[in-house]
């Protein structure tokens, strides 16, 4: 018998994918993409498919004491919906599961739906089914997501072609200094019971965090603007993470200028305040849900009409490597301080 045991937190959360999957096998035709993209493809009578699973627990991916259950059931929405965009697809259809204990009431649970039809309602999505049973402890929710995109349309992580422009919707960074914010007013009110929370006003970072939206309106630009990206990923771990998938599934490098990361001008003075550096904000922060994409330079004078899209770096070949170049001209690997779940 082999008694070795294998630590889950030594393979981190892309690693332990990688090894739970590795004998996988595709057995069916119609299964054009499968694991290890933000979606997976399936071809239905000429139709592509996209379909996407997300599960959050609570206390590992929420924290009940600052999230309330209306923004929760939105939020849930969205984290999927934003993978499906960022397979260049539009999504359609949810089911959504979840797991309670019986601290939660009828009443909690519907605030908590009120929100999942919010979300399904902006962004025009169905709910179609799912799945209710009790837990031990805490709430645990489970969300797939399917959409549907024109044949061959479909946008990989692993496109991207040297000299490609690096590209990224939004700003980022805003997310994690909400995230940031809440925390430190819980610690308050847990050792000072009674103390009213000060969020300082910080609606834009606080809302960035508990209440994202996904780029619905980048892939409709693109579908507009006759655009496919060479790769996309959507951004919830922090750009330097998302970033790293793709060159590594691309099998190249790139370069990423710091004095182009686009963080809020909000973000970047609370970012000060807190003496946190706001680039460090973006690369490692997460939660953004912004798209992050290549394309042909060729499609550079299409893209500099949207304003809310920044160039931010170029795809290079594998050995040069990922590079971050700060504002004053030094040279750093990119590395990876991203999120992970098995910590």
């Amino acid at each position: 018998m082999n008694h070795e045991r294998t630590e889950i937190s030594t393979l981190g959360e892309f690693g332990l994918i990688d090894h739970l999957t590795k004998n996988n096998e595709i057995k069916n035709a119609s299964t054009i993409v499968s694991v290890g993209d933000d979606a997976a493809v399936l071809d239905h009578l000429g139709k592509q498919i996209v379909v996407t699973t997300d599960m959050l627990v609570e206390g590992i991916h929420f924290d009940m004491m600052y999230t309330p259950l209306k923004h929760l059931g939105y939020k849930s929405v969205i984290v999927n919906l934003s993978d499906v965009y960022a397979m260049n697809a539009m999504p359609q259809q949810i089911t959504m599961s979840i797991a309670f204990s019986n601290r939660f009431s009828v009443e909690a649970l519907d605030e908590f739906y009120e929100g999942v039809y919010a979300a399904c309602n902006r962004y025009n999505v169905d709910l179609i089914g799912g799945d209710t049973t009790s837990s031990q402890k805490g709430f645990i929710i489970s969300v797939t997501a399917i959409g549907e995109v024109a044949p061959d349309k479909f946008v990989k992580r692993s496109g991207a072609k040297i000299n490609d422009l690096i590209c990224v919707s939004g700003d980022l960074g805003a997310a994690f200094l909400g995230l940031t914010i809440l925390e430190r007013e819980k610690k308050i009110f847990l050792e000072t019971k009674g103390v009213q929370p000060n969020l300082e006003n910080q609606d834009y970072i606080i809302g960035r965090f508990l209440k994202p939206e996904a780029r619905k309106d980048i892939i409709e630009f693109f579908a507009t603007n006759e655009i496919i990206p060479t790769s996309m990923i959507d951004i919830s771990d922090g750009l330097s993470s998302e970033l790293l998938h793709i060159c590594r599934q691309s099998e190249k490098g790139c370069v990423l200028y710091e004095e182009k990361i686009p963080v809020n001008d909000m973000a970047r003075q609370f970012a000060y305040k807190l003496e946190i550096d706001p680039t460090a904000c973006a690369l490692s922060g997460g939660e953004d849900y912004e798209l992050l994409f290549t394309i042909n330079q060729k499609d550079y004078d299409k893209i500099v009409a949207k304003s809310d899209i920044t160039v931010v770096g170029h795809i290079t070949e594998k050995d040069a490597g990922a590079l971050l170049i700060t504002k004053g001209g030094n040279k750093h690997k990119l590395t990876a301080q991203g999120w992970n779940a098995f910590v």
